[in-house]
């Protein structure tokens, strides 16, 4: 049986009326036949059956033994770091979101566990990080916003060897083209609001853990803590994942084709896309992932927030917006919207440089895309192009 007929059909059947669609269990509580005998089902924040039905479906495409589903991707992050006590460490990929920074380093190290940032495009820098301490290494590949690649399975033996968790943030690859759990890593992460929900729509989390017993911690922060997914965003979720597949291979199509025009475009100084021979990490991603994802990143010869406003304000197709994945196509300015949480020199020694521009490119005609590019660059002010420009 092919993956996409797999995932088809493990979205169930309603056994009770024949629903081809997941039903929205809407309800707060479940009626018992007598104090703790029930039908599997007590209160909706401990269990509810729609959400249920969204975390095996997934657990199933990362090839878990189990999942959970929280009320934002940040809600499954605090998730993981409540495995942790004070004292612990983590090593975290320097070019790490900025949500999740911030939550490390305003929030959890208040509480004692300390976080060392380190290059893990570099595996020896990431073996060189690890001391007794190092409880959890935290890895995103392709990572955001500039693309790095990293060696899930060599970093999941250095984290075996420590007796450290292993976690991998697979928002930007999804399960199709990447699947961390099979390549070493204890617990996988979504931002599910990104490609699995698809559509812009809902705000959800997702944590992916390999073993049963895995799984049981994190069940008991999601219930103990409660930032559960509602019914209907659960709903939500099912709907998007059922055309998971065939939207991931549009987007990276449609990807592929705008970061080779990128990589010619003479305004553009650097652009960061897997898929490009070019990338440094090119050749392992190959290797890792079945594709190369739907996010560009690249960086204006004028390497200036100015002049990347200026593009980001004058596109058509692309909206300027928070967030990514979606069938519409979106771009922001890093330094100014999702990074911004990060101090600058930490942020520009990550490769987060003032006029970088990410990405997201949706499923709209790849030539109506190009064309907005085309478009918006002619836009730019060209003396800050010419000031920039090489001596002939």
């Amino acid at each position: 049986m092919s993956t996409i007929t797999e995932l088809i059909h493990s979205i169930p059947v309603d056994p009770q009326t024949g629903a081809i669609a997941v039903p929205i269990y809407q309800t707060s509580t479940f009626v018992q036949d007598a104090p703790g005998v029930n039908k599997g089902y007590d209160y909706a924040r401990t269990n509810n059956p729609t959400r249920e039905t969204a975390e095996k479906i997934i657990a199933g495409l990362e090839g878990g033994a189990a999942a959970s589903a929280f009320s934002s991707g940040l809600a499954a992050i605090d998730a993981v770091i409540k495995l942790l006590k004070a004292g612990d460490e983590i090593v975290a990929v320097d070019d790490i979101y900025g949500g999740a920074f911030r939550l490390f380093n305003k929030v959890y190290e208040k509480f004692g566990i300390r976080v060392k940032y380190v290059d893990t495009a570099d595996t020896q820098a990431v073996f060189n990080a690890i001391t007794p301490a190092t409880r959890l290494i935290w890895l995103e590949t392709p990572t955001n916003p500039t693309l790095k690649i990293s060696d899930i399975a060599a970093i999941g033996r250095i984290a075996k060897t420590h007796n450290c968790l292993f976690c991998v943030d697979n928002t930007f690859a999804s399960p199709v083209l990447q699947q961390p759990l099979q390549l070493g890593a204890d617990l996988v992460i979504h931002s599910a609001t990104k490609y699995l929900g698809g559509h812009s729509d809902l705000i959800a989390g997702v944590v992916v853990s390999k073993t049963p017993q895995l799984g049981e911690e994190i069940k008991f922060y999601q219930n103990a803590c409660g930032a559960i997914l509602s019914p209907f965003d659960s709903f939500l979720l099912i709907r998007g994942i059922e055309t998971l597949h065939l939207r991931v291979k549009q987007h990276c199509s449609n990807a592929q084709a705008i970061a080779e025009y990128l990589e010619q475009h003479p305004a553009v100084d650097k652009v960061f896309y897997p898929g490009l021979p070019s990338h440094p990490g090119h050749a392992l991603a190959k290797q890792q992932s079945k594709g190369f994802g739907g996010i560009i990143s690249f960086t204006l010869k004028d390497d200036r927030a100015a002049a990347a406003t200026a593009f980001v304000t004058a596109t058509h197709y692309f909206k300027l917006a928070e967030s990514l994945g979606g069938i519409k196509s979106l771009l922001c300015h890093p330094a100014e919207m999702t990074h911004k949480s990060i101090p600058a020199e930490k942020r520009r020694a990550a490769g987060v440089s003032d006029s970088l521009i990410r990405l997201s490119v949706g499923l709209e005609e790849a030539t109506d895309l190009l064309a907005d590019l085309e478009q918006a660059f002619k836009k730019l002010p060209q003396p800050a192009l010419e000031e920039n420009a090489l001596p002939a």
